[in-house]
């Protein structure tokens, strides 16, 4: 697939053959950045997800880390990873996948067509009660996808763009329609606050009015998802009322 796509203004644009990840490569630049810099590696060495997991890397997947420099309290920026799930689905959207195939799962999966296609893992850079700088880490399973055997026991199936659509696109190419979907959210998130990304997420929740299981470290939930609360919490309705949780890992 071939884009003429340009890059939003204002943001910076740095393609790496080879890193360790791009989430660390974000820590070490972020403290000389004047702006939004979008970093993509077309080789990563130390891939990692959600709670230190290892993410496989193969060849012609995307690897890219967007690092902000964000205002806001904690907990507000937090919020942005709602905001790069939509960015992601418009990208995808741009490539020719079809809506009805994809679905946004809490708290930072993609899905198409049931299996998980790409991943969002949020890292704040710096100490003290504000975030210096935000890293945004995201994964997409392009070209190909991890070996089950790759895959913990009982995480959700990943598929690629490619195996199940038949899409073909080169990472600096998509790296170039998330970029811009991403701005237009941002635009409108910085402008409006949560409640419109809000509102947008969830018509593209995966389950949404279902039962679902959530888990912890420590404990497991299940009960029917009944939406995402204006903090970004899940919220399901179980037998001993509605609970709202701010972290697990979802199961359905």
């Amino acid at each position: 697939m071939s884009t003429k796509t340009g890059f939003p203004l204002g943001y910076g644009r740095r393609v790496l053959a080879e890193v360790d990840s791009t989430n660390a490569e974000a820590a070490r630049i972020a403290p000389t950045l004047t702006g939004p810099e979008w970093i993509l590696a077309l080789n990563q060495t130390a891939s990692r997800g959600r709670r230190g997991r290892a993410w496989s890397f193969p060849k012609g997947n995307f690897a890219g880390t967007l690092v902000l420099h964000p205002t806001e309290t904690p907990d507000i920026v937090a919020l942005r990873s709602f905001v790069a799930s939509l960015a992601l689905y418009d990208a995808l959207i741009t490539c020719g996948v079809q809506a009805h195939s994809l679905a946004l799962k809490w708290p930072n999966d993609v899905l198409l067509n049931g299996g998980k296609l790409a991943g969002i893992l949020l890292e704040s850079i710096g100490a003290g009660p504000s975030v210096s700088h935000l890293a945004i880490g995201i994964g997409v399973n392009l070209a190909d996808a991890p070996a089950p055997a790759e895959v913990e026991a009982g995480a959700m199936r990943p598929v690629s763009l490619f195996s199940e659509t038949g899409v073909s696109i080169a990472p600096e190419e998509f790296l170039d329609l998330l970029a811009n979907a991403y701005a237009r959210y941002e635009a409108q998130f910085t402008t409006f606050g949560f409640a419109p990304i809000r509102e947008a997420w969830l018509a593209r929740a995966a389950k949404l009015g279902e039962v679902i299981t959530a888990r912890t470290m420590t404990s497991e939930t299940v009960g029917t998802f009944e939406t995402v609360d204006e903090q970004g919490n899940l919220v399901l309705k179980t037998s001993q009322g509605r609970v709202a949780i701010a972290a697990a890992d979802v199961f359905f």
